[in-house]
């Protein structure tokens, strides 16, 4: 058999005298590639010395059956080339750490075991996204990422100036003339890129985006980050039903994706973090999806009987615990929940007949909540006009938006899926900055 050439890192060395067993590792698998190394190698010594756990290292020889356990094959070695070293404070010896101890070093934890489990599953996730989208006929779009427009109307922004802080330009009125900023006028990290969706969509059809979005929200919780990935289809001539179908085909076709190309990453998440995790992918995969209104989920969660740390009632947002009962416990499925109240909603989407509600949706599962939410948007312009009034938003900021129900509007829908969230989901990780490269989180912006 021809020699092969392996480069990677090493995770432990054993040996003795005569002989040792080096495990590496290339990121590319979970599993660790055995190393024979005998002693009449060509330095054999001085390079068992510098081979500690950390090392890089390139190893030519013959791959050939193992005969240990748990493995079908293992390379005795020909030649080992120290590529590396890692001196005794390499953090990742052979030993458990804690997630916090993890996140501190974020710049090496994708080298251990769990954590290149995430991030592998991270990139075939997101080639999964473009998968699902591109097979279906949908243009990739890139929204912009500095934006003037708040599309969720919560005033959760980072703004963006090139302004002195110290001493920025003011008006006469004393307030700060942003007119002098670099884009002349008040400028924002992305919350959306829902709003320049729709402008393509309604001129290219069915589009959508995937691409970092950022809120200031300062919470320090298990599920908020500061700067985090959203995927938005935005479908014209579509109604709410067609939005409800393409959402819950696009959650169970990512689930399937990764149960089918993640298989041995998804193995170290079911033992080590998730018992259960198999048993809810299974859950939301074999199962139909219910579809309840709003007004009857709020039925559902009165009659139920239970104390809730949020009290149920018409008119409030349902809360994660309200939307795990309904998908864990009453309906015993995934869950698609729409037509919420107007109140509770952004101004963009369609008011429906009975002028209280809008045409708005959320996909529920089981150990999370909502996963996806969107909506059907308000196609008709002197609707548009009156929920913005209603909004207190400026029609002249939003001119460019109001033009497209000027201009050949019609019925158009959209949702937005947290990356993230998902990640959470299909890992069964329990906190989003376990998912994210590098989280940016309230007081931590390292790396």
């Amino acid at each position: 058999m021809p020699e092969i050439l392996v480069n990677g890192w090493v995770r432990t060395r054993r040996g003795s005298k005569a002989f040792s067993f080096i495990e590496i590792n290339d990121g590319s698998c979970l599993k660790n590639l055995q190393v024979i190394a005998d002693a009449d190698l060509p330095g054999y010594e001085e390079a068992m010395a510098r081979i500690t756990t950390g090392a890089a290292v390139s190893v030519q020889g013959e791959l050939v059956e193992s005969k240990g356990k748990g493995q079908a094959w293992e390379v005795k070695a020909s030649q080992v080339t120290v590529v590396g070293e890692a001196d005794a404070s390499y953090p990742l010896q052979k030993k458990g750490h804690s997630m916090e101890f993890l996140r501190e070093i974020a710049h090496l934890r994708p080298r251990a075991n769990l954590f290149g489990a995430v991030f592998r599953v991270r990139s075939r996730l997101a080639y999964a996204v473009h998968q699902f989208y591109q097979d279906r006929g949908f243009v990739y779009v890139h929204t912009p990422l500095i934006t003037a427009s708040d599309c969720e109307g919560a005033g959760e922004l980072f703004r963006v100036s090139t302004l002195d802080p110290l001493d920025p330009p003011k008006t006469e009125h004393g307030q700060i003339d942003y007119g002098q900023d670099f884009f002349a006028r008040p400028t924002y990290l992305t919350v959306s890129g829902q709003l320049e969706a729709e402008v393509f969509a309604c001129a290219l059809g069915n589009v959508y985006t995937f691409g970092p979005t950022f809120r200031a929200e300062n919470s320090n919780t298990s599920r908020h980050a500061s700067e985090f990935w959203m995927i938005e289809p935005e479908m014209a001539f579509t109604d709410l039903v067609g939005n409800m179908d393409l959402a819950e085909a696009f959650v169970k076709y990512l689930i399937a994706d990764i149960r089918e190309h993640c298989a041995d990453d998804l193995e170290i998440f079911g033992r080590f973090v998730d018992k259960g995790l198999h048993d809810r992918l299974a859950f939301v995969l074999d199962r139909p999806f219910q579809r309840v209104s709003y007004t009857e989920a709020i039925e559902v969660l009165e009659a139920s009987g239970r104390t809730w740390e949020h009290p149920v009632a018409w008119g409030d947002n349902l809360q994660s615990e309200h939307e795990r009962y309904l998908a864990e416990e009453h309906f015993k499925c995934p869950v698609t929940v729409y037509n919420y109240p107007k109140e509770i909603k952004p101004f963009y989407m369609r008011l429906n007949d009975d002028n209280k509600t809008v045409t708005a949706m959320d996909v529920l599962v089981p150990g999370i909540g909502e996963i996806v939410g969107g909506s059907q948007r308000e196609e008709r312009l002197d609707v548009l006009e009156a929920n913005m009034e209603r909004h207190g938003l400026s029609k002249e900021d939003y001119g460019w938006y109001l033009d497209l129900r000027r201009f050949g509007s019609v019925p158009h829908a959209g949702f937005g899926l947290g990356f993230e969230r998902m990640l959470m989901f299909v890992t069964g990780m329990a906190n989003i900055r376990d998912v994210i490269p590098f989280a940016r989180t309230p007081g931590s912006a390292e790396f």
